[in-house]
């Protein structure tokens, strides 16, 4: 059973930078590409960024694109994102899983709140 334990959220100012991981468990992680979701209260969860099977391709969402970085390390079967520049409208519940639309059960996410 796939499990996604995301961590690192909290409060930061418009502007700052965050760091979310994820530690994935009960599947290979090299086998799977993966992906960072969020969902804002009162709207749908959506994908923000996409990273290949071994890292070497990564794609963003335009509302994200050139200011999160997504990031995985295989052999200790994690998952990251770098938040960077983060803006009021990132505020959301921020979760892993995999990079085809979120095939496993999902984790309890990790809150990310931007405010000044």
């Amino acid at each position: 059973q796939a499990r996604f334990v995301e961590s690192g959220g909290g409060l930061v100012q418009p502007g700052g930078s965050l760091g979310l991981s994820c530690a994935v468990s009960g599947i290979t992680l090299r086998f799977n590409s993966m992906a960072w979701y969020r969902q804002a209260p009162g709207k749908e969860r959506e994908q923000v960024a996409n990273i290949s099977l071994r890292g070497e391709e990564a794609q963003y969402s335009d509302s994200v694109k050139g200011r999160f970085i997504i990031g995985r390390d295989n052999a200790k079967s994690m998952v990251y994102l770098d938040m960077n520049n983060v803006k009021p409208e990132d505020t959301a519940v921020y979760f892993c899983n995999s990079g085809s639309g979120g095939i496993y059960p999902w984790g309890q996410g990790t809150q990310v709140t931007v405010s000044s």
